[in-house]
């Protein structure tokens, strides 16, 4: 890929209600070299509480909030033009495939816009975490690190930054953690340029299963309550390598694991064996988010490898690669683990906001996108009937609502700003922030800031405090 593009990300809130309020990114060529800039923001969606906490960390004031260039429908229509004109490239974010990327899928869903952008061919993702942690797991002395409080190893991008006495006077904003990401790159790729290619080698679902497929024993890397823990690993039988239900994951077996007492065990037998084995026998490949697949030959040097002889490895490789029945029972242990999971869910209904992994958007719908964004506000309305997913209807009028509410209906608009009422007003603790739940947060960084003798803080928690109010008086009368 000749293209790189380094990403970060700053939001309303932390969940799958909060908007993207910031995005940033550097675009550099295959040898890490800048070529360009990003950096963008948009305002807040109406009716939308935002977190004092996160207001706070990202630096955005309430006239950024409320007063900047972008709506947010604007706002993510840059983003996506960004997307369509840089690609082909490779994403890299630094915990994005927890965080930024699902931030990005949630806002690019509620405004009717392909969620999967930034990791769908043409274009790869990978996460820069996942990089720095393959890194220091082989070299320790890679990276400059501090401690978590738990006394781990800490890669978190503001320990790392300080620690390589890099500038953070504008951490948390989003250029600025981009261009952090990137010197932090660099000082990877230069420390392990023999290496550099396998960690952007999984950056494709695609790749990933190919190694799934056909290799025979790799090291994985994996953070284990808070440790970097390195794992030796082979594939088992190509047809039953996959979860059956969920279709990202595949399975492969720690080597350290002799499977040969367990391939003739009946399923209830197999399934007790495998729960009550510590370490796992069985490690999940994600194949959809950038998960380091290294040469054996990094794992071997570490115990309890180092204490097992090659033809050993080999011989356990073989025996799970190659016993179907074994790994069909594994497979069916999992299917049932699944559905298990399924029937005891919560029967709550869900919200649209909350189903997108749940239900794909139909083809017809994301066909007829591009036309809805392109027409006049008066035929974004009329052209809600052609979706065939109600949740794209449903975000369809949010948007006519929060862009041109006076081309509504007068009983539309009334049942759109009564659905807003009705959540943010809601005196239960929510999966979205509501009035209620911005007061308390407000009141306790008050006290905090307080404790501080924090002016400054105190001042903005009032602006903030005072935006909180504006909110609560337009809609308490909805």
């Amino acid at each position: 890929m000749d293209k790189i593009v380094i990403y970060d990300t700053e939001t309303s809130n932390s969940h799958i209600f909060g908007s993207i309020i910031e995005f940033g990114a550097v675009v550099v060529d295959k040898n890490l070299n800048e070529i360009s800039k990003i950096n963008i923001r948009g305002r807040l969606p109406e009716g939308e509480v935002p977190s004092a906490k996160a207001l706070l960390v990202n630096s955005t004031s309430i006239d950024l909030l409320t007063k900047g260039n972008y709506s947010h429908y604007e706002f993510i229509a840059a983003i996506e033009n960004f997307f369509l004109k840089i690609s082909p490239a490779c994403f890299i974010g630094w915990g994005n495939t927890n965080f930024d990327r699902k931030l990005i899928h949630s806002n690019f869903f509620r405004s009717n816009r392909y969620p999967y952008s930034s990791h769908t061919s043409p274009n790869q993702e990978t996460d820069g975490l996942h990089i720095a942690r393959a890194a220091q797991t082989l070299d320790s002395d890679t990276l400059k690190t501090g401690l978590t409080d738990a006394g781990n190893v800490s890669l978190a991008l503001e320990s790392l930054a300080t620690e390589q006495g890099f500038n953070t006077d504008a951490q948390h904003t989003a250029l600025h953690d981009s261009l952090i990401a990137l010197k932090i790159l660099r000082i990877i790729k230069k420390k392990h340029e023999d290496k550099w290619n396998s960690f952007l080698e999984t950056s494709t679902k695609a790749k990933a299963q190919t190694m799934l497929n056909n290799e025979e024993i790799y090291t994985i890397v994996e953070n284990v309550k808070g440790k970097n823990m390195t794992y030796l690993v082979s594939t088992i039988h190509p047809n039953h390598c996959y979860h059956p239900v969920y279709a990202n994951w595949g399975y492969v077996w720690d080597c350290r694991r002799d499977p040969e007492p367990l391939l003739d065990l009946s399923i209830d037998q197999l399934r007790a064996t495998l729960k009550k084995t510590s370490p796992k026998a069985l490690r999940i490949i994600k194949t959809n988010i950038g998960q380091m697949l290294l040469d054996k030959k990094f794992a071997l040097k570490e115990k309890p490898y180092s204490d097992l002889d090659l033809e050993t490895i080999k011989k356990r490789a073989h025996l799970v690669r190659n016993n179907e029945n074994f790994c069909k029972n594994i497979q069916i242990i999992n299917r049932e683990a699944a559905e298990e999971k399924a029937q005891t869910k919560s029967q709550v209904d869900l919200l649209p906001e909350e189903t997108l992994y749940e239900k794909f958007i139909p083809n017809k719908d994301t066909a007829l996108f591009k036309t809805w964004h392109n027409s006049s506000w008066e035929d974004k309305l009329r052209l809600l009937d052609k979706f065939q997913d109600k949740r794209c209807a449903w975000f369809g009028q949010k948007i006519i609502y929060q862009e041109a509410p006076q081309i509504l209906p007068t009983d539309l608009y009334r049942n759109i700003k009564s659905e807003i009422a009705r959540r943010i007003l809601s005196k239960n603790k929510e999966k979205w922030q509501t009035i209620g739940m911005a007061y308390t947060e407000i009141d306790t960084l008050r006290d905090q800031a307080s404790n501080r003798d924090d002016e400054e803080e105190l001042k903005k928690l009032d602006k903030i405090n005072q935006f909180v109010m504006s909110i609560e008086k337009k809609y308490e009368i909805a």
